[in-house]
């Protein structure tokens, strides 16, 4: 672990040719920013955390003292009258009740400015089909990396190279993490895996977001950060082992720890392997479980393609 909370495993260590395969740890959240002489919380956002799902969610406080529970709460409707009817939720106005009386009743359970507030968890499944719950985006993508290593280890399979199994924090508000790790690391090559959007869901654009559909295999991405040479070899993998894929473009930026890796240490061949999800940071944010599936076996059959020293160089 890192001096901020980066977990790491190295296969094969001690190669002077390295590979890390990453996905985030972090999760959106939202700080305690002010409590009230009444005793209710109002917050500001950790990360993309979307306000306007805040009401009516229950939460956990996280403290030194433990795990506080609250909700979002939120004017009956019958209290909204004439404008007020259509309120929508702000950063500004969205706040949590604990049950306290006041003031010094919160700061007696140990609630202070600064805490971490999370949506609880519940783990479902939908249809037999997609995986639901909060924070998929990326605890689905650690899982996958979990199981690529797995695999390996299942497999005996022998890698030419030193291989680390990255769980990053921090992307949520910068892709600081993978910033700081690459550092550390100074791989030659990293294969990143995180979500992107499931676009055939109502209310996307699709001409705006690119066309990705939830089933129908990992998304795979060209864009500045994506090495293209990288992305050949994973694309033509895809294609031999007949693992189903999907294209994807970034214009700029794909918003992920890729580009943390890529522009770390002189230039690192970096590409991503993403699963499409829906409704992002939402608590029901939903995966397909042939997608899950894919993320791995492609992420892999892709590891055993690199070959010692590879040279993923343009020319």
């Amino acid at each position: 672990m890192d001096n901020y909370g980066t977990v790491y495993g190295v296969i094969n260590p001690g190669k002077p040719y390295k590979v890390v395969i990453e996905a985030h740890a972090d999760e959106i959240s939202w700080f305690v920013n002010h409590i009230s002489d009444d005793g209710f919380i109002n917050v500001i956002r950790n990360g993309g955390s979307d306000h306007t799902i805040a009401p009516s969610k229950r939460v956990d406080i996280h403290t030194e003292k433990g795990v506080i529970k609250g909700v979002f709460g939120w004017p009956a409707i019958h209290t909204r009258k004439g404008k007020d009817l259509n309120m929508a939720p702000t950063i500004e106005n969205i706040f949590i009740d604990v049950g306290a009386e006041d003031r010094d009743e919160v700061l007696k359970m140990g609630i202070h400015v600064g805490n971490v507030v999370t949506y609880e968890d519940e783990m479902t499944t939908l249809n037999d089909r997609y995986y639901v719950g909060k924070a998929l985006d990326n605890k689905l993508g650690g899982f996958c990396i979990a199981e690529v290593a797995r695999l390996l280890k299942k497999n005996k399979k022998k890698l030419p190279y030193s291989l680390y199994v990255v769980n990053a924090v921090q992307e949520e508000i910068g892709l600081r993490g993978a910033q700081m790790i690459a550092d550390t690391i100074k791989p030659n090559v990293a294969i990143v895996t995180d979500v992107t959007h499931d676009t055939r869901t109502p209310l996307i654009n699709k001409k705006v977001q690119g066309d990705t559909k939830a089933g129908l295999g990992p998304s795979l991405t060209y864009g500045p950060a994506v090495q293209t040479k990288l992305l050949e070899l994973v694309i033509d993998t895809a294609k031999k082992k007949k693992i189903p894929f999907q294209y994807a473009a970034s214009s700029r930026s794909t918003g992920t720890d890729t580009d943390a890796f890529a522009y770390s240490n002189g230039g690192v061949p970096s590409m991503l392997i993403s699963l499409p999800l829906r409704y992002m940071h939402t608590t029901v944010e939903m995966a397909h479980k042939k997608d899950v599936e894919n993320v791995i076996k492609l992420m892999y059959e892709s590891l055993l393609s690199i070959k010692k020293n590879h040279n993923f160089k343009y020319f």
